[in-house]
């Protein structure tokens, strides 16, 4: 974009914000339609962030569709949930900030913007366990979005995560994923399938990218849309070098642009939303468990996601907050090695549960339920590989099951495996004790786990993890089946597969200090003036635990609700009415 020309390369604003995923540009919003100037700087050259290759999902009890689907929930009941789940780290004041504002930010997005959602009342808290975990009502997601409503800022958006898409077209979750999983097997997803590629296709023709856009880059698209039109300021290639201060307090920030350094003021401050620290190498080194040299973690988010936004508010005497039960949202991933000879991960997310699917360490072990949470099965195998070891697993399944679900990067039939056997992606053997030399793991340890395994999967039961044994595993597992337990199936129907997952994330849960406002505190606890973090450059509420899908962007959109209108001089919800 051209920039405003002045002699002293400045630009005024009323409020900065720095990054361009969902918190960003919920703050952005949020701000800009209770009548502040707002410019959002982006460092890459398209907008997004690490919303644009997330789920989309985000947790956020009480929220209005819930509601008109006659989901009344005694509102103590997530309150209940989050102090059993996160036990000492949590916090009071931002847990009611975030629980009490998340309606009225759906709300408001769904009234005042082009930000438009669809309910995700199926799916359930992950510990159904845990007092005050609920069977549905808590998930949303943006509704599918056409992006030719966006004109030409489309061609800034970043789009979807190669490693979860299709020929670059992203699947939602929920109907659109059932059909494509059950393409050959009924034919209204056989149409269904069909008129999507086909539409793919024709996009990819004329405008060489999808424009139907679904998860996390619709989310990303449809704030970035509702920014433009509040008449917000968005820059891309724009990395922010320094934050600007009058005193103790913030007034804006240089950035670097194309066309050289520009100064951006901000009368009402900065906020920061630069994606938390997942490839900040020497900072995974120092705060994550088994990453001596911090290169063995496998992070999901964007490579521009290294920290900027944390440095920032360190260097005016903010605090980061390591003290959280874990310093990032685990996720087991996997490495793709593209054909262009590029690397990409993948997050295994719902694989794991599918039945006829178990994970295994190097001696051939279960070690977990593998249909729990992905952080539940990535924090115990941290926990169960060997000090000295590699931290890795196994994700084992049969030919049967691989053809019907597929596994990781693996597709589904009809999808051929040449590719992804031929990169070492997809490990296979013509039995167990050939999978296990593929492998490198011990032949007499899976032979063994898999006909511990069978025996109880073939009467629908797992005694030693409990697969199925909550609501959470039995979303995950196959709708289809009618079996009594969608998780389990005995693993039987040679040749058998493997994909080998290591530690990853979703992003970082360590982050800046922060109060129920969203305002950056000092050491001493008390607020920088002028100076917001949101997403994960703030300290999650959640503690370093995950109690729930979605409590990565639940939190990122309300808290930059709650920051834009801070900023704003807001208080009460009557002018959005």
């Amino acid at each position: 974009m051209s920039l405003p020309h002045s002699p002293s390369h400045t630009i005024d604003c009323d409020l900065l914000v720095i990054g361009s995923g969902a918190s960003g540009l919920a703050a952005a919003v949020s701000a800009a339609w209770h009548g502040l100037k707002v410019v959002v700087v982006e460092k890459h050259s398209h907008f997004g962030g690490a919303t644009a290759w997330s789920g989309g999902w985000a947790w956020l009890p009480g929220n209005p569709l819930a509601r008109r689907a006659g989901i009344d929930e005694n509102p103590a009941e997530p309150r209940r949930y989050l102090r059993n789940e996160l036990g000492e780290q949590y916090d009071p004041a931002r847990v009611d900030a975030f629980l009490d504002n998340a309606p009225h930010m759906v709300a408001f997005f769904e009234k005042h913007t082009e930000l438009q959602w669809a309910d995700g009342n199926g799916i359930p808290d992950i510990h159904g366990h845990t007092p005050g975990a609920a069977t549905g009502g808590h998930q949303v997601i943006a509704a599918p979005y056409d992006a030719r409503r966006m004109g030409k800022l489309i061609k800034r958006m970043r789009k979807t995560m190669r490693e979860t898409a299709f020929l670059g077209m992203p699947i939602m979750a929920g109907a659109d994923l059932s059909a494509f999983l059950t393409l050959t097997r009924s034919a209204r997803s056989s149409w269904h399938v069909t008129r999507r590629v086909l539409g793919h296709l024709r996009d990819l023709a004329v405008h060489g990218r999808a424009m139907h856009l679904v998860n996390g880059v619709a989310l990303a698209a449809r704030l970035a849309k509702s920014a433009q039109d509040q008449g917000v300021l968005l820059i891309e290639s724009a990395p922010a070098k320094a934050l600007l201060q009058n005193g103790d307090r913030v007034t804006g920030a240089w950035v670097q642009t194309p066309q050289g350094p520009l100064h951006i003021n901000a009368g009402k401050g900065v906020v920061l939303a630069a994606g938390g620290f997942p490839h900040d190498i020497a900072r995974r080194q120092a705060l994550f468990p088994r990453t001596p040299t911090g290169n063995e973690h496998l992070a999901l988010p964007p490579e521009q996601c290294n920290g900027d936004g944390i440095r920032l508010g360190e260097s005016v005497g903010g605090v980061i907050a390591t003290g959280l039960a874990s310093p990032a949202a685990w996720a087991p991933v996997s490495r793709v090695q593209h054909g262009d000879g590029t690397v990409g991960h993948f997050p295994h997310i719902i694989d794991r549960a599918k039945p006829g699917v178990i994970g295994v360490l190097a001696n051939g072990e279960r070690f977990c339920n593998e249909a729990d949470g992905y952080y539940d099965y990535t924090t115990a195998m941290i926990a169960a590989c060997p000090e000295g070891e590699e931290v890795a697993s196994w994700l084992v399944c049969d030919h049967r099951c691989l053809r019907r679900f597929g596994l990781g990067y693996a597709r589904p039939f009809p999808v051929p495996l040449g590719p992804v056997l031929r990169s070492g992606y997809l490990l296979r053997g013509h039995t167990l004790a050939e999978l296990a030399q593929a492998c490198g793991i011990d032949q007499a340890g899976l032979e063994r786990s898999v006909a511990r395994y069978n025996e109880h999967a073939r009467h629908g039961s797992d005694p030693a993890f409990g697969r199925g044994s909550t609501a959470y595993n039995r979303k995950m597992g196959d709708p289809s089946t009618k079996a009594t337990n969608p998780c389990v199936a005995p693993i039987e129907t040679g040749p058998f597969y493997a994909v080998k997952v290591r530690p990853g994330s979703f992003g970082t849960f360590a982050g800046l200090k922060t109060n129920a406002q969203a305002q950056v505190v000092g050491a001493s606890g008390a607020p920088i003036a002028g100076l917001y973090a949101v997403g994960t450059d703030m300290a999650s509420v959640m503690g370093g635990f995950y109690p729930s899908g979605g409590i990565n962007l639940g939190p990122a959109l309300t808290f930059g609700y709650i920051a834009g209108r801070h900023a704003a001089g807001v208080e009460g919800y009557a002018s959005e009415a």
